[in-house]
C-alpha cells in the first residue's frame, strides 16, 4: 500500500532552534533512500522552510503557507497556489487596523517571495520575529498600504497579546472567505493569528498530493491548531508529546517530543512493519 507521510515543522519535526536535528536528518534520509515518501505541511514560506529542513533529502512536493502554495523544491515547480483577491486582502487589513493590530504579510511579486510589514508600526513581537530572519532578502519594509499589499498575498501573520488578537479573530473566523487560526506561539509566550484564503488549508494540500502521487493512505504528524484540519483527512494522525492536549485527543496515537526526534523515531520503528510501499 503506497503511503504518504506528512509532518508539520515547528513544534513537530523541528527543534527549538527551528531546524531538523542531526539525528532526524540522518535517519530520515536513510528511510527516504529506502522508499519513504515524506514531505511537510507548514505555515512557513518556501525560503523559510527550506532553511529549516536543510540537508533533508525530501522527494515529494511540500505544502507551504498552511496550504496556500504547493511547491516541489527538487524541480522548482509550483503545483498549486491560493491567494487573496484585492478586495479580500484590503478587508483583512481594515479589520486588523480597527484593533490596532499590525501584521507580517507574506506574498510574491514578479515571481519573487516577499515578506512585508508596516515599518512605522512594529510591535515587540514583530521585531523579534524579523530579527530571527535578519539577512533574509525577502524582507521588504512598507510605509503605505499599497506597498504592504502589493502583488500576490498568501498569508497574514499577527503577533501579540491574546486579548488584542482575539478581537479580530472573533470577526474573521466567521467570514466564509477566510481561514483564521489562533494559537500560542511555539517558541515564545506571544499569541499568533494566521489568516489565509479559505481554500488554503493543510487538508486541501494533503488531498492534492495524495491524488497526484497516487497514494492509498496518508499518515501525518502535528502539534497544534493549524494541524487540526490535516488530522481530519489523514488515515492515521500522530501528535507529538508536546502537542496541545485537545489535538492528542484527535490523534491515532502520540509520539515522542519534538526535541527528542519523536517523528523520526516513530518512522524508524514503523516503516518496515506497516507502511513500506
Amino acid at each position: 500500500m503506497k503511503t504518504l507521510f506528512v509532518t508539520d515543522l515547528d513544534g513537530t519535526l523541528l527543534t527549538k532552534e527551528e531546524k531538523v536535528s542531526l539525528y532526524s536528518r540522518e535517519h530520515l534520509n536513510a528511510l527516504i533512500g529506502r522508499g519513504l515518501l515524506l514531505t511537510f505541511a507548514t505555515a512557513r514560506s518556501a525560503s523559510s522552510a527550506l532553511r529549516a529542513v536543510e540537508g533533508l533529502r525530501l522527494n515529494v512536493p511540500a505544502i507551504l503557507y498552511n496550504g496556500g502554495l504547493i511547491y516541489h523544491f527538487g524541480t522548482g515547480e509550483t503545483l498549486s497556489y491560493h491567494t487573496f483577491s484585492d478586495e479580500e486582502k484590503y478587508y483583512v487589513l481594515s479589520v486588523l487596523r480597527e484593533y490596532s493590530i499590525p501584521a507580517v504579510v507574506f506574498g510574491a511579486i514578479e515571481g519573487r517571495e516577499r515578506l512585508t510589514w508596516n515599518a512605522d508600526a512594529e510591535t515587540f513581537g514583530i521585531r523579534r520575529y524579523l530579527y530571527r530572519r535578519r539577512g533574509d532578502d525577502r524582507l521588504v519594509p512598507a510605509h503605505t498600504d499599497g506597498e504592504l499589499l502589493d502583488g500576490y498575498i498568501f498569508y497574514f501573520k499577527c503577533i501579540g497579546p491574546r486579548e488584542q488578537l482575539e478581537n479580530a479573530w472573533n470577526i474573521l473566523k466567521y467570514d466564509p472567505r477566510f481561514i483564521c487560526i489562533f494559537h500560542q506561539e511555539v517558541y515564545q509566550n506571544d499569541f499568533w493569528m494566521e489568516i489565509s484564503p479559505r481554500e488554503a488549508t493543510k487538508a486541501n494540500g494533503v488531498r492534492f498530493l495524495k491524488e497526484r502521487l497516487g497514494c492509498e493512505r496518508v499518515v501525518c504528524f502535528g502539534d497544534t491548531s493549524n494541524d487540526s484540519d490535516m488530522f481530519d483527512v489523514c488515515d492515521e494522525k500522530y501528535a507529538v508529546m508536546n502537542a496541545d492536549a485537545w489535538l492528542k485527543e484527535k490523534a491515532t496515537g502520540v509520539v515522542g517530543y519534538c526535541e527528542e526526534d519523536g517523528v523520526a523515531k516513530w518512522l524508524e520503528e514503523n516503516f518496515d512493519r506497516e507502511f513500506r510501499s
